[in-house]
C-alpha cells in the first residue's frame, strides 16, 4: 500500500539540497520515518540551552526565526524560509542548542530523524559536505553558484568582496585570557572561573598553550566524580589546544570548532601552539558575530507589518554600520549594503501604504530616492528626499490620478518619518505636488532646468540629477534618463552654469593651510565637512558623469571609478577624489554617531593631529578636480 504522506515529503525533499543528492528510493525510506510538524506564529521549536532533538527540520511553508540573547536583548540571527534546514546542531555537537527557533508566521516543517538520516551522511560525501559547509558558514545553500556566500538572498546580491562585512570578516577574540599552570589545582581554577565569570582557562607553560579547561571539563570530569576537586590541572585539561591566528574569519573559525567538536579556540601570534598566547575565541563570539547581518535585516523588512517594525530594522542597521566602521570595512562596501537596505525599507513602506489605502495604483508609477539617498550615501538618519513619476493620463483624469499618488506619498513619507528619516525641510518629497507628477511633466521640468539654467534653477535642480529607482515601473525612469541626456548633449550653457555651481566651494583651507571654519551662528568655529568637503566632490562627480553620459551610476565613489576608466589621463586625480570622499564621509558618519546629529559640523579641537592631517590631505583632490572642471567647461568667466 502506498504511503501518500511519505511520497509528498519525498517529492518536496528531492528539490532541495542536500536531499537532491539522494535517490528517490532513499528519500522514500527517510520520508516514511519523518514527521509533519505544524507551528503557530510565535510558537517555539526549541530554545537556547534545550537538549538537542532527535530530529532536524526543513521548512516546508512559512518561516522560522533563529535568535540569541545578547546583553539581555533578543537578537535575530537568521530567518529560514522554504527549503531551509533548521536545527543541524545534533549532527555536529551533543550539547544544547545555541539559538532559539521560533515560527515567524504559521509554518509547516518536516522533522527528519537524525538516526535514520545519519547513515546517508556518512555514505554520501556531497550530503556530509553540504551539511558541514551550511552549518559552518550559515549559508543557506553553499552549492548555489549564484548566491553562495552572499549577504542578502532573494532579490539582492553583491559582489564577493562585500562578504567581508559578514562571515569572511575577522572574528573578534578576547585578548589577554586567563591562564593557569599545569600544577594548579582544579579547585583554584574553578574558583577563578566563577569569580571572573568565564567559561574557560588556558593552561600554559612559558606562555605557550599546552591545554585548556572549560565548564564542560568540570561537568564531565569533576562533577561526575571521575577526578577530585583537588586534582591538578594537568589531570583534567583537554589537550592538545586547537590554536588559530588572530585574523581568521567567522566562517573559518566556526568550521574549525565543528571539525574538532570544541567550543573554544586559543589565539596565538602565528596560529600555532608553538607561539605565544594572544587571546581566546568562544562559540558565543561566533554567534554574536553573525547577529544583525544584512540578509536577516532584509528578511525582517519584507515581513514587517508596521512602521514600528521597520524602525526596529533601521535601528539594527545603525548597529551594523557602527560595527563595520569599527572594523575598518571600506566605506564603499558599507554604502552599498546600507543603500540596498534603505531601498528595501522604502519599498516595504510603499507596499504597506498601498495596503492601507486599500486600492491599487490607477496607473503605473515609479518611486525615486533623490539626493544622498539616491546616491546611496545616507549612512546617518538624515532627512528624506524623494519623488514620484506616474504614467501620462488624459487631462480629465489627471487630478484624480495625482490625488491618489499624493495620498500614497503622504503615507509613505509618514512611515519613513516613524522609521527615523525626518521630513525634508525644503519639501523635496513625493508628497509635495511639485515632485509628484506625470512623465510628461517631469520631462518638461528637467527641460526647463536644462535650457533655462538660471542660478536659482541650478541650485534647485542639481539634487534631482542624483536619483535611484526604488519601486514601480522602471520604464518611466529610463524615459526620464533618456530625455535628460538628449537635452544636455552639447549644451554648453547648462554645463557652464552647473559647473559654476560646482565651484562655489573651493578647497577649504586658508593661508598657512588653516581650516576655514564657520565664523558665526550656532556652529561657530566648527568645520562644515558637508559643504566644504563632501559637496565639492559630489558636485564634480555629478557634472563629469553627465558630460561623459554615464548612466545608472549615481554613487559618488562609483562615478569617480567610472571616470577613471574612461579618462586614463586623469585617472590618478579621480582615484584620489574617491579616496578623499571615503575619508570625509567616514569623518561625517563617525561624528554623527558620536554627537547624535547629522555629522555635518566637526569640532576641530576634538580631532587628533593625525585626524587633522587626514582631513587636510583629503582637500588636495578638490583643487585638482576643480581645475579639470574649469578647463573642460571654460569656467574662467564664471568664477
Amino acid at each position: 500500500m502506498k504511503n501518500s504522506i511519505a511520497e509528498r515529503i519525498a517529492d518536496f525533499l528531492k528539490n532541495h539540497p542536500p536531499f537532491c543528492s539522494l535517490s528517490l528510493a532513499d528519500l522514500i525510506v527517510i520520508s516514511k520515518e519523518s514527521q509533519v510538524l505544524h507551528l503557530e506564529k510565535k510558537q517555539v521549536l526549541f530554545n537556547i540551552n534545550d537538549q538537542p532533538h532527535p530530529f532536524f527540520y526543513i521548512v516546508k511553508d512559512g518561516a522560522v526565526a533563529l535568535s540569541v540573547v545578547y546583553d539581555t536583548e533578543k537578537v535575530l540571527i537568521d530567518e529560514c524560509d522554504e527549503g531551509d534546514i533548521v536545527g543541524l546542531r545534533p549532527f555536529f555537537a551533543k550539547d544544547a542548542y545555541l539559538m532559539t527557533a521560533e515560527a515567524s508566521e504559521e509554518s509547516l516543517l518536516y522533522a527528519i530523524p537524525i538516526a535514520i538520516f545519519k547513515p546517508y551522511v556518512f555514505e554520501n560525501a556531497e550530503v556530509s559536505s553540504f551539511l558541514l559547509e551550511s552549518f559552518a558558514s550559515n549559508t543557506r545553500n553553499p552549492y548555489d553558484k549564484e548566491n553562495k556566500g552572499k549577504l542578502i538572498s532573494e532579490s539582492v546580491s553583491y559582489n564577493e568582496r562585500d562578504d567581508t562585512i559578514q562571515y569572511f570578516k575577522p572574528i573578534s577574540y578576547t585578548p589577554n585570557p586567563v591562564t593557569a599552570s599545569r600544577t594548579d589545582s582544579v579547585k583554584s581554577i574553578a574558583e577563578t572561573m566563577t569569580r571572573r565569570k568565564i567559561g574557560s582557562v588556558i593552561i600554559q607553560e612559558n606562555q605557550l598553550p599546552i591545554g585548556i579547561i572549560t565548564d564542560k571539563d568540570l561537568r564531565s570530569k569533576i562533577a561526575t566524580g571521575l577526578f577530585t576537586i583537588e586534582s591538578n590541572a594537568e589531570q583534567i585539561m583537554s589537550t592538545p589546544v586547537i590554536t588559530v591566528r588572530a585574523n581568521g574569519s567567522v566562517a573559518e573559525t566556526q568550521l574549525i570548532m565543528l571539525q574538532h567538536h570544541i567550543g573554544h579556540l586559543c589565539v596565538t601570534t602565528d596560529g600555532s601552539s608553538e607561539s605565544e598566547i594572544m587571546g581566546i575565541i568562544s562559540e558565543h563570539d561566533v554567534v554574536v558575530a553573525q547577529a544583525n547581518n544584512p540578509g536577516v535585516l532584509v528578511k525582517q523588512i519584507k515581513r514587517a507589518e508596521s512602521a514600528l517594525e521597520l524602525k526596529t530594522v533601521r535601528d539594527n542597521l545603525t548597529k551594523l554600520i557602527k560595527n563595520a566602521l569599527s572594523e575598518d570595512i571600506p566605506i564603499a562596501h558599507i554604502c552599498q549594503i546600507v543603500g540596498e537596505i534603505n531601498r528595501a525599507i522604502t519599498t516595504r513602506a510603499i507596499e504597506l501604504s498601498i495596503i492601507k489605502i486599500g486600492e491599487h495604483p490607477p496607473v503605473p508609477f515609479a518611486w525615486l530616492n533623490i539626493g544622498s539617498q539616491g546616491r546611496k550615501e545616507q549612512l546617518l538618519l538624515t532627512d528624506q528626499d524623494n519623488a514620484l513619476v506616474f504614467e501620462d493620463v488624459a487631462e480629465e483624469r489627471y487630478d484624480i490620478v495625482q490625488k491618489y499618488f499624493l495620498l500614497l506619498a503622504d503615507n509613505v513619507t509618514h512611515v519613513l518619518n516613524v522609521v527615523g528619516y525626518e521630513f525634508c525641510p525644503a519639501g523635496m518629497m513625493a508628497s509635495n505636488p511639485l515632485w509628484c507628477k506625470s512623465l510628461k511633466e517631469w520631462n518638461a521640468q528637467y527641460n526647463t532646468w536644462i535650457h533655462s539654467p538660471a542660478e536659482k534653477g541650478i541650485l534647485m535642480c542639481s539634487i534631482f540629477f542624483d536619483y535611484d529607482f526604488v519601486y514601480g515601473d522602471k520604464v518611466l525612469v529610463d524615459a526620464i534618463t533618456a530625455n535628460i541626456f538628449k537635452n544636455i548633449k552639447d549644451n554648453q550653457i547648462f554645463f557652464a552654469y552647473l559647473g559654476s555651481d560646482s565651484l562655489k566651494n573651493p578647497p577649504p583651507l586658508g593661508f598657512f593651510r588653516q581650516f576655514l571654519v564657520e565664523k558665526d551662528g550656532e556652529h561657530k568655529n566648527t568645520f562644515d565637512v558637508k559643504s566644504r568637503g563632501l559637496m565639492p566632490l559630489i558636485d564634480a562627480a555629478r557634472l563629469l558623469s553627465l558630460d561623459r553620459e554615464i548612466t545608472d551610476v549615481n554613487n559618488t565613489l562609483s562615478r569617480f571609478r567610472e571616470l577613471a576608466a574612461l579618462e586614463p589621463q586623469n585617472a590618478a586625480i579621480y582615484e584620489a577624489c574617491s579616496d578623499a570622499f571615503s575619508v570625509l564621509l567616514k569623518f561625517r558618519t563617525e561624528e554623527g554617531f558620536a554627537s547624535g546629529s547629522g555629522g555635518r559640523y566637526l569640532d576641530l579641537n576634538k580631532l587628533t593631529k593625525l585626524d587633522k592631517v587626514k582631513l587636510k590631505n583629503a582637500f588636495h583632490p578638490i583643487h585638482d578636480v576643480q581645475e579639470i572642471l574649469k578647463t573642460r567647461f571654460q569656467l574662467t568667466y564664471f568664477t
